[in-house]
């Protein structure tokens, strides 16, 4: 880990980018999501099904812990960016936190209490701590990515190898925790992740670094927020940005429900779909690389937003798993490119606003785009509950209507285009457009039509 960049290649903006520094920050993003997506998947489902805990009270804990992770967001970002340390505003958050954040996840799986009242109140003040936490770290890790990679080339390489071993730490987190649990159980499947985690947080320190700033941000907490808000170009990105995670959200959560009442199949053959989806996206996210240093990020979000929602079409006819399995593939070949895109757009964002404000926010404005885009999930449960009783399911009957299948039809094959066709509109807007400097390799986004 270096604590400070020295000279005229401080964060690779004026010199060779090393793979090794890529690789080794990118490594960070196996842990980020191995244990959000372990967490997301399977921690309501053992505190309920395993331990007994009534569904209401964990649904009561769950609605506390998305408000808190929300509004930690911004708060913990502009206090990252008001922190001046001789190691940087970033790294010594990592460093201290990646320990603890670990531990508190492993504690998750390791109750020590028995079920009932006494389990929920366990998993409240567990999961708080886990939040506080993650959001340090995380939110300092990815905020070094704009700070780092100052040019589209060097941040379209880097977010494609970071989205790389992101989407890695996602299969792991789903698709792995069952064959663990099962085989070893929760708690060893908790400490593995947590140790796996802890090592992959490590290994990015050494690829982390951050350049040394003689000015401060000034901006109070109110101040920051109005000023972030106020931004045309990340108004426009956030509200692109929540539509994306959006589909994103309805995609993961209507695939069970298309699998048993669309097609016919049993729930192994969620896996076949998801995995075709992000097997796919492993291997798309560095073509995407490559044609955002081609065309630039803005006109590259444009056609991979058309192209994830052509992919989508397709779930109004298919009737088979095949079939099923290679229109998955198809919207890998989409997210894929949303995986690589946001982050340089927002990147972008933080760069033009410096220009504005003299200040470098990264913390903020990654923090409030984590507080906008996390209630695409709760919008997402009302669209699925909303399909769902509109086209007459009942959670009681052993068999549903064939509405329902059609319902789900609808939820896969039109809402999420639908909400892409706004999302489409968002980036068609966004104002800043972006220009190579001749013969420096670096390019600047300027605003439309100045």
């Amino acid at each position: 880990m270096k604590d400070r960049a020295e000279g005229p290649t401080a964060g690779g903006a004026q010199g060779p980018m090393k793979r090794g520094r890529v690789l080794a920050y990118g490594a960070g993003n196996l842990s980020v999501n191995l244990i959000s997506q372990a967490f997301a998947t399977f921690a309501t489902f053992y505190y309920i099904d395993h331990l007994g805990v009534a569904p209401n009270l964990i649904g009561v804990a769950m609605v506390v812990h998305g408000i808190v992770n929300a509004l930690l967001n911004p708060l913990v970002g502009h206090v990252s960016d008001r922190t001046r340390t001789r190691w940087g505003r970033r790294v010594p958050y990592i460093a201290i936190g990646m320990a603890p954040l670990a531990a508190a996840f492993t504690m998750i799986w390791i109750p020590l209490v028995d079920g009932g009242t006494a389990g929920f109140w366990y998993f409240l003040i567990v999961v708080l701590i886990y939040d506080v936490l993650y959001v340090v770290v995380v939110l300092n890790y990815v905020a070094l990515f704009p700070e780092m990679f100052t040019t589209i080339a060097e941040r379209a390489v880097a977010v494609s190898w970071r989205q790389m071993f992101g989407i890695v730490g996602m299969i792991v987190g789903v698709a792995a925790a069952p064959l663990l649990y099962g085989t070893i159980g929760w708690a060893a499947m908790g400490v593995s992740f947590g140790i796996v985690s802890l090592a992959f947080f490590a290994l990015s320190l050494r690829g982390s670094v951050e350049r040394v700033r003689a000015g401060r941000e000034s901006f109070g907490f109110a101040t920051a927020v109005r000023y972030t808000l106020a931004n045309r170009a990340f108004v426009t990105y956030v509200t692109g940005s929540f539509l994306l995670q959006l589909t994103f959200a309805v995609l993961q959560a209507g695939i069970p429900f298309f699998t048993k009442y669309a097609l016919g199949e049993p729930e192994s053959a969620n896996s076949v779909i998801l995995g075709a989806v992000f097997v796919t996206a492993i291997p798309m996210v560095y073509v995407w690389s490559r044609v955002t240093t081609r065309i630039g990020p803005r006109r590259a979000t444009l056609a991979a937003i058309v192209v994830y929602g052509l992919a989508l079409t397709p779930f109004l006819l298919i009737d088979g798993l095949v079939l099923a399995a290679a229109a998955g593939a198809a919207v890998g070949f989409g997210i894929a490119g949303m995986l690589v895109l946001l982050e340089i757009l927002l990147a972008e964002v933080i760069d033009d606003d410096e220009r504005r404000t003299g200040a470098r926010r990264e913390g903020m404005y990654f923090g409030m785009n984590g507080f906008i885009v996390r209630w695409s999930v709760s919008l997402q449960a009302v669209i699925i509950s909303v399909v769902l009783t509109l086209s007459g399911y009942d959670e009681k009957a052993a068999v549903q209507p064939e509405s329902v299948a059609a319902g789900v039809r609808l939820m896969l094959g039109v809402v999420p285009p639908a909400v892409l066709a706004l999302a489409f509109c968002c980036f068609l807007l966004y104002p800043l457009r972006t220009g190579a400097r001749s013969g420096s390799g670096e390019s600047t986004p300027v605003t439309a039509g100045g």
